[in-house]
C-alpha cells in the first residue's frame, strides 16, 4: 500500500466506523466454527452511529443480538486510532468481575486484529486481563460493582455491562457519572431484568426525556442471522403456542419468509404487531425450549419486555390488565395532592383502613387505604410524611368518614403510637387486634386490654402480599397510579416479597393489610352469624316442640288432658300456687 493509498484508508477508517470494522475485524461464529468477518447488519450499523453520535446512550437488547461483540469491536477502533496526547481511558463495569473480564478481553482481541500500519502494540507496564495499557497511552480497565470501583481512574468511555443485573442503587450511578471526564461517552448495555433501580430507570426517563439518554432498541425479529423463516401468529402467549400448536387454526399464523433476510422490510412485521400478531422463527422456536418455556425467561432473554422479565410477585399479564382498565384520576385530590379520593362513602357498605406508618422523616412514607369490602375495590389513598400521631388525626378524620374497620402495622414500633392515639381519640369504627380467638369470642381474655390492635405485617407478610395477590386475581380493583408503580418494583429476594432497594412498598403494605384482614374479619363475623342463626333456630324448634297447641291459657288452670290424668312434669306444683297465688288475686 502507497503512502498516498494508506492516507485515503486511513481516512476512511476515521470516518466510516462500520466500514473499519467490516474490513479488519473479524468474530468467531459458533455456527460455522470459524473466525468470519465482522458483518453489521441494519441495527448494528445503526448502534455504532448513536455511540458516535450521542455521549449518553443506552441499549435495550436480546440475548445473542451481538451487542457487547459490536461494542467491543468500536471500543477497540477508538483505542486504535486514538492519538497518544488525547488517549481513550475505557472502563467497563458489571455485576460480576468475570462480566466485565470478558468484555475487556473481546476489546483486547479486537486490537489484535488491526493491520500493523495502525501503529499501536500493548505496554509492558500494564498488560493484565483486568487492567492493559497501549503505546499510545490508552487504558482498558475492567471491574466489578463496588464502592471504590472508580478510585483513582477517570474514564473517558464508561460501559456498564448487563446493567440491569448490577446490585446497587442510584448512589452508585451518580458517583459513576460524577467520575466520568468532561466531554466522555457512557454506554449501558443489558437485557431487562423487571424494574430494577438503574437501568430500567435511566430508560423510563429517556423515554420521558428527563435525560440525555439515546435508546438504541434492537429486537431480535430485526436480526437477519434468525429470521429467515419468520412467520406471525396470532397469540398472546407464544409459550401455550409452541406446546398447543394443535389447537390454533390455520389462520392464526401467517408465513413472511424472505431470500435474503438482509434486505427485510420490517414495516409489515411492524403492522402485524400492531394488529396482534406475534413474531415466531424456527431459531426463537429452539430459544424458549431452551429457556424450558419460562415465560419470565423469554419476556428477559428474547423479547426485550421489562414487564414481565423480572421476579416480580405481581405478573406481568395482571399488572398489563390493570395499566389499561384500571388506572384512572381520582374524584379528588386532597392535603397538597397527598389525599387521593376514588369513591364516596355508600350507606351500607363495608370499608376497611389500612394504615401502614413510618416515622415521618425517614425515606418511607406514611400510608393509608380505604377499600370497599362489598364492592372489592379502592376508594381512598394518602401518601405523605407525617409523624405517627398526626397519621393518627387523619386516619381518625377519613376513616370515621366512612366508618370503616382499621389495620395499623406494628412492625417497628412506629404504628404503636397511631393506634393507641385512635384510641384515645376514641375510634369508633373498630380496630384489629391480632392473635384473637374468634372461634370462642366469648372467652374471657385477662390480658385483653394490654393489647394494641394491629397486626406484624413481617411476621405475615408471605400471607398478606399472597391475600391481596389473590384478589386482585378475582377482580378486586385498583385505580392509584402511586400504588400501581410500587406493583411493578415490588419482587421476589430470597423467596421473600419486597420492593427492590431504592423503592417503596408503603402503599403496598397497607393496601394489602386491609384485604387481609377484610377477608379475615368479615369472613370470620359471617361464619358466626351463620353459626348464631343456626343455634337460635336450634332452641326455637326445641321449644316449639313443647308448646301447646290451645290458643286459651288460664294460669290458674293446669295444662294437660284431664282425662286421662297426664300432665306436664314441669307444671306448677301445690307449693307454686301457695308460694305464688297471691299475683293472680288468691290467697
Amino acid at each position: 500500500m502507497t503512502k498516498e493509498q494508506l492516507l485515503i484508508e486511513v481516512t476512511k477508517c476515521h470516518r466510516d466506523t462500520p466500514y473499519a470494522l467490516r474490513t479488519y475485524l473479524q468474530t468467531f461464529d459458533n455456527t460455522k466454527s470459524k473466525y468470519v468477518p465482522l458483518d453489521l447488519f441494519a441495527d448494528q450499523e445503526n448502534l455504532i452511529k448513536d455511540y458516535e453520535d450521542y455521549n449518553e446512550n443506552i441499549a435495550l437488547k436480546y440475548r445473542q443480538a451481538g451487542v457487547s461483540t459490536v461494542t467491543a469491536a468500536w471500543v477497540s477502533k477508538r483505542i486504535a486510532f486514538a492519538k497518544k496526547n488525547k488517549p481513550e481511558k475505557i472502563l467497563i463495569i458489571a455485576n460480576k468481575l468475570d462480566t466485565s473480564v470478558e468484555m475487556a478481553n473481546k476489546v483486547r482481541g479486537f486490537l489484535e486484529q488491526w493491520p500493523s500500519w495502525v501503529g499501536i502494540s500493548f505496554s509492558s507496564e500494564k498488560n493484565a486481563a483486568r487492567h492493559f495499557k497501549m503505546s499510545n497511552d490508552c487504558e482498558v480497565k475492567a471491574v466489578a460493582t463496588s464502592k471504590d470501583a472508580l478510585r483513582g481512574y477517570t474514564p473517558t468511555i464508561l460501559i456498564f455491562d448487563e446493567a440491569a443485573f448490577i446490585d446497587a442503587d442510584s448512589d452508585f450511578w451518580a458517583a459513576c457519572m460524577a467520575s466520568l471526564s468532561t466531554g466522555g461517552k457512557v454506554i449501558v448495555i443489558s437485557t431487562p431484568n423487571g424494574y430494577d433501580p438503574i437501568y430500567y430507570e435511566i430508560y423510563e426517563q429517556a423515554q420521558r426525556g428527563d435525560n440525555d439518554f439515546k435508546i438504541s432498541e434492537m429486537f431480535w425479529y430485526k436480526d437477519p442471522r434468525y429470521t429467515k423463516d419468520l412467520y406471525m401468529v396470532k397469540t398472546n402467549d407464544l409459550c401455550h403456542f409452541l406446546l398447543h400448536r394443535e389447537e390454533y387454526p390455520k389462520d392464526c399464523i401467517i408465513e413472511i419468509p424472505v431470500d435474503n433476510p438482509y434486505e427485510r422490510d420490517h414495516s409489515i412485521t411492524k403492522k402485524y404487531i400492531e394488529e396482534g400478531y406475534k413474531p415466531c422463527s424456527d431459531w426463537f422456536e429452539k430459544m424458549i425450549k431452551k429457556l424450558k418455556y419460562d415465560k419470565r425467561k423469554v419476556a428477559q432473554e428474547l423479547e426485550c419486555n421489562f414487564l414481565g422479565s423480572g421476579d416480580n410477585v405481581f405478573d406481568s399479564e395482571m399488572m398489563l390488565r390493570i395499566s389499561q382498565n384500571m388506572i384512572k384520576e381520582p374524584q379528588a385530590k386532597l392535603m397538597g395532592n397527598a389525599l387521593w379520593i376514588y369513591k364516596e362513602p355508600e350507606v351500607g357498605h363495608k370499608y376497611v383502613m389500612g394504615c401502614d406508618v413510618s416515622r415521618g422523616d425517614s425515606e418511607d412514607y406514611s400510608c393509608i387505604q380505604i377499600i370497599d369490602f362489598d364492592t372489592q375495590e379502592q376508594v381512598l389513598e394518602y401518601v405523605g410524611k407525617v409523624p405517627p400521631d398526626v397519621l393518627a388525626e387523619i386516619a381518625y378524620k377519613w376513616g370515621g368518614m366512612y366508618n370503616a374497620y382499621c389495620v395499623t402495622d406494628l412492625t417497628g414500633g412506629m404504628g404503636v403510637a397511631t393506634s393507641r392515639k385512635l384510641q384515645e381519640m376514641g375510634y369508633r369504627s373498630g380496630m384489629y387486634v391480632d392473635n384473637i380467638d374468634m372461634q370462642n369470642k366469648w372467652k374471657w381474655d385477662p390480658k385483653m386490654n394490654e393489647k394494641i390492635p394491629g397486626i406484624n405485617f413481617n411476621a405475615k407478610r408471605v400471607q398478606i402480599i399472597a391475600s391481596f395477590e389473590e384478589a386482585l386475581r378475582h377482580g378486586f380493583k385498583i385505580y392509584s397510579p402511586r400504588l400501581f408503580h410500587e406493583m411493578g418494583k415490588f419482587v421476589y429476594i430470597n423467596g421473600r416479597p419486597d420492593h427492590q432497594k431504592g423503592q417503596h412498598d408503603d402503599c403496598i403494605m397497607s393496601i394489602s393489610m386491609a384485604v387481609y384482614v377484610a377477608e379475615k374479619s368479615f369472613q370470620q363475623i359471617t361464619k358466626n352469624l351463620n353459626h348464631t342463626k343456626a343455634m337460635i333456630n336450634s332452641w326455637a324448634t326445641s321449644v316449639n316442640e313443647n308448646k301447646n297447641s290451645s290458643s286459651f291459657f288460664n294460669p290458674l288452670i293446669p295444662q294437660g288432658n284431664q282425662k286421662t290424668g297426664h300432665y306436664p312434669q314441669n307444671g306448677p306444683s301445690k307449693d307454686d300456687y301457695q308460694k305464688y297465688g297471691w299475683l293472680f288475686g288468691g290467697r
